[in-house]
């Protein structure tokens, strides 16, 4: 006997369809920079959903079938600057809109586990990115003839030397507010929609890496017959200004490390009548303080690579 919460395979699904198009424009501005432009246009077509089957035999159930569709456009200027001098730089913005039916397989499960109707609307991606802005930076100094950086007693003090830099600022993702507090903890409590599907978002977040690296040339082997080798020694910073990014929240109070559940007038006498309140409530917030909510802290790290 099948269960009626349970959901039927279906072979009969039709492949998932995308389709992109896109139309640039690349304008040089010097002998080693230039301009692009480009707008994008993606078209995803049968993507899979979950419904709810009405009035089959002998009961209703829930497959999966083709009923999503969304589009990605948005558009993306670049700058790009060969190495001039010490310098190699790249800059880009992209200002992007993508909306569907539905982020994922699952998206409408709400819908299905109550029994509604199979509705479709247009609603932002759970990965919809409105802005980016990405920018790297490397400073080198080169070798022999090519040195041009400071010189102490004849040594080159920064020969094969460089700093790189990653800059990343992004606007934060769309998440689906909702009414109700719920035990995100424990899981036994019903949500509720407050606005609409994808209505909120996360703030912005922005990051910056760098790495300082130096390469020594080795050779070994007979006089006649020597072969170069590079050994880089490097030193990486990661998130180097130890950023406090938030990169998911709770629905209800759209904080990343509290659900609201403690506080919550309803759930005192529920949390006062445990073993231990105190306890409880320690362990509850240990629970629902999800690291994984938040970036990573500022990471160092020193290291070595040998290319032959």
């Amino acid at each position: 006997i099948q269960s009626r919460s349970a959901v039927i395979d279906n072979a009969n699904l039709k492949p998932e369809t995308t389709v992109d198009y896109e139309l640039g424009f690349q304008q040089v501005l010097s002998k080693t920079s230039s301009l692009k432009i480009s707008a994008f246009y993606r078209e995803q077509r049968n993507n899979v959903q979950l419904v709810n089957v009405f009035e089959a035999y002998p009961a209703t159930y829930r497959t999966f079938g083709n009923r999503d569709f969304g589009t990605v456009k948005g558009v993306t200027v670049s700058y790009d600057m060969r190495r001039t001098g010490n310098i190699r730089m790249t800059a880009a913005y992209t200002l992007q809109f993508a909306d569907g039916t539905g982020s994922d397989a699952t998206s409408a499960s709400g819908l299905v586990n109550a029994g509604l109707p199979n509705l479709r609307a247009i609603f932002p991606y759970s990965f919809d990115q409105r802005h980016a802005f990405a920018i790297t930076l490397d400073y080198r100094y080169g070798e022999g003839a090519d040195y041009n950086g400071p010189v102490i007693g004849g040594v080159n003090i920064l020969e094969n030397t460089g700093l790189n830099v990653i800059s990343n600022i992004y606007s934060g993702n769309p998440y689906s507010s909702q009414t109700q507090i719920t035990d995100d903890a424990i899981g036994t409590l019903t949500s509720g929609l407050n606005g609409t599907l994808n209505g909120s978002r996360l703030p912005w977040a922005n990051r910056l890496d760098i790495q300082l690296d130096r390469t020594f040339n080795v050779k070994f082997g007979k006089e006649d017959k020597k072969k170069t080798t590079f050994l880089n020694v490097y030193v990486r910073v990661t998130n180097l200004f130890n950023r406090f990014n938030v990169l998911s929240v709770y629905r209800a109070t759209g904080n990343w490390d509290d659900d609201g559940y403690l506080a919550a007038a309803a759930n005192q006498t529920s949390i006062q009548n445990q073993l231990d309140e105190q306890a409880f409530r320690d362990y509850y917030t240990m629970k629902i303080q999800n690291p994984f909510n938040i970036s990573s802290p500022r990471t160092i790290r020193l290291g070595v690579k040998f290319d032959f």
